[in-house]
């Protein structure tokens, strides 16, 4: 993906450019889904993902993240969406979300998922829904 530029912030899919020191520290200290979430266990989401990360275009300093889970084919899971505190309440996390839709729609997958417990309305702006049919999902929780 070549960066997109949201107002003075890129979004990019480069894995170089992720910062996975502080992407662990945001979900494992500040993200209710993450709280204590284990550096290894971070980096091997990472590493399984395609993940996604909003930098500032003067310092080159991360500010968001957002990870996928997906097989490029039929079906994706958007999960660990952060947004920095320092810098929340500008549109960031709608535009990062927005990017990962629209870096996804030319595999024609048939779904994207994501849980969220707070941010239904920043979801429904980019054309996330409630599921149609709850009843026909299920989960295996494991832990």
């Amino acid at each position: 993906m070549s960066d997109v530029i949201f107002r003075e912030y890129a979004i990019s899919s480069d894995p170089v450019r992720l910062d996975a020191a502080r992407v662990h520290h945001w979900l494992s200290t500040d993200a209710y889904w993450a709280l204590g979430r284990s550096r290894e266990k971070q980096d091997t989401a990472i590493a399984g993902s395609l993940n996604f990360g909003m930098y500032d275009g003067s310092s080159g300093e991360q500010v968001s993240y957002a990870r996928v889970v997906t097989d490029h084919a039929t079906f994706a899971w958007l999960c660990d969406v952060y947004v920095d505190p320092a810098v929340r309440g500008k549109g960031l996390g709608a535009a990062l979300v927005a990017a990962v839709r629209d870096h996804l729609e030319p595999h024609g997958l048939r779904r994207i998922l994501l849980a969220t417990a707070d941010a239904h309305g920043v979801y429904e702006k980019i054309g996330f829904r409630t599921l149609e049919t709850p009843d026909k999902w299920m989960a295996l929780g494991l832990q």
